[in-house]
């Protein structure tokens, strides 16, 4: 049965997809907004490093360590999607060759509402229901979002993929995820 979501790999099988850019300015604003989420996300990183206060006693790593890597490497993801942005605007020709075998595909709001929608839920109540959870609504959420009908199977699939995770989390690495609402640790 063919998915109606244009992001599904159902949709785009079997056809050539071509992305309209516009040029000027509002061209270049399009395709720079993602490499702006990004440096902005990693701002925010470097911003809680910095005013971290971090215990005398913490040895190598530390816990600056791998948020400084993971700001360090949203920079060079934000800088070489800028680049591409830029290069790709500026290769593009100032009209579009139609031809009968491409189709123009454009973004589908409602999955991009389910999915960052999901991000929101897990964000505000993870400390409130616990990592089992809302890592599984999160889950069902983006399954939905990705154009999954059968809401139920998804959610029974992130129960169990979040269940693993939080005995990994804490018996394996010995670090407590929030047990939120469940109030109880292995």
């Amino acid at each position: 049965m063919p998915s109606n979501n244009p992001t599904s790999v159902s949709a785009v099988v079997g056809n050539r997809l071509r992305f309209r850019r516009g040029r000027g300015a509002s061209g270049i604003a399009k395709a720079l907004v993602m490499p702006a989420v990004l440096a902005a996300f990693a701002t925010y990183l470097v911003y809680g490093i910095v005013t971290m206060k971090v215990p005398p006693a913490a040895a190598f790593p530390g816990p600056q360590f791998f948020p400084g890597l993971i700001a360090t490497g949203l920079y060079v993801f934000a800088v070489v999607l800028g680049i591409g942005a830029v290069r790709a605007l500026a290769d593009s020709p100032l009209t579009d060759a139609a031809d009968s075998d491409e189709r123009s595909v454009g973004v589908d709001w409602r999955s991009f509402a389910w999915v960052v929608g999901s991000f929101l839920v897990f964000a505000f109540l993870l400390g409130i229901l616990g990592w089992i959870i809302a890592a599984a609504l999160l889950f069902a959420g983006i399954a939905r979002g990705f154009g999954h009908a059968r809401w139920l199977f998804a959610l029974l699939v992130g129960v169990t993929i979040s269940s693993l995770t939080y005995i990994a989390f804490d018996m394996g690495l010995g670090l407590s995820l929030p047990s939120g609402i469940l109030g109880w640790s292995f």
